[in-house]
């Protein structure tokens, strides 16, 4: 618009007035791409915990937390008091036996881990500093896994500590744990990314909760169903297959060919050492894999 159509005060025309607001060229460090990638990796893991946010946040994880290692607790007491000679639950079947609370976890917050950014369109603020789209999802999928390791490691940590102060063999029961921790990084690898690309699928929070759960518990569940089944009507050997098809037993196959673990499939039947190949390759793929579909995903996101 010209400046004489312009009235100021008393009708006369404005005169145009530049303002100093005291701007100055920003002359700090720059930190880069790995600051911004290690700051979303810190903050996503604490988020998954709600530290750094409000007491309402806190409640669900940290009730989760401590249900997981209240058993393992138990346990250890038990084992004290009564001068057990073994530990009455193994390492890598621990995790198998808590999965429902594992996948509560993974419920609550995968959907708090990225939905959130996708509902409110925040991701693109992101990429105002020097991020790309390979390092958001690698850092979301590093902490949502690392995240679920704390879960499912911690107790494993408590069972240890206890069968050290009962005195137990020191060597067996280091193997052990060795062999826990190992089962419980695929299964933090696994389930963080099979969680994410679900959760990302939608931008509403309690869609991506009930599509999580939903993926694991009939998956689970289906599994489970035609286990039984096929152990009812004599047919053992596609038992150990079977587990191929939802992501707990596929870490109970891999735990029970590589592990010296006990399967928690119908009367035991775990695959056979060529099955486990099998059943870790699957394992693999399926952590690859997720890992690809959210690429894709912020990709058509417009990132």
């Amino acid at each position: 618009m010209p400046p004489e159509t312009l009235a100021g005060p008393g009708g006369k025309p404005a005169q145009d007035v530049i303002h100093n607001i005291g701007y100055r060229h920003y002359d700090g460090p720059r930190l880069g791409r790995g600051y911004a990638r290690r700051s979303l990796f810190s903050q996503s893991l604490r988020g998954a915990y709600g530290l750094g946010r409000s007491a309402k946040s806190k409640v669900l994880p940290m009730t989760l937390f401590a249900v997981m290692c209240l058993p393992a607790a138990i346990i250890v007491a038990v084992a004290v008091a009564t001068k057990m000679n073994r530990l009455p639950m193994e390492y890598t079947r621990y995790a198998i036996y808590l999965q429902a609370v594992i996948g509560l976890y993974l419920a609550a917050q995968a959907p708090q881990s990225v939905s959130r950014d996708l509902r409110f369109k925040t991701v693109p603020l992101y990429f105002s500093r020097p991020i790309e789209r390979v390092d958001y999802v690698v850092a979301k999928f590093a902490a949502m896994a690392s995240a679920l390791f704390v879960l499912t490691a911690t107790p494993l940590v408590i069972l240890y500590a206890g069968a050290l102060l009962a005195k137990l063999d020191f060597v067996e029961q280091t193997k052990g744990f060795a062999q826990g921790l190992v089962s419980v990084a695929l299964l933090s690898l696994l389930f963080a990314g099979l969680g994410l690309v679900v959760a990302a699928l939608t931008p509403r929070r309690g869609f991506g909760v009930a599509a999580v759960i939903a993926v694991l518990t009939i998956s689970y569940g289906a599994v489970s169903t035609v286990q039984s089944i096929a152990l009812a009507r004599d047919n053992s050997d596609v038992i150990g297959w079977l587990g191929l098809f939802s992501p707990i037993t596929l870490i109970d196959g891999v735990q029970t060919a590589f592990l010296s673990a006990h399967s928690a499939f119908p009367g035991g039947h775990g695959p056979s050492a060529g099955g486990g190949v099998v059943y870790l390759l699957v394992v693999l793929t399926a952590i690859a894999g997720s890992y690809g579909l959210l690429m894709s995903r912020y990709r058509k996101a417009g990132l």
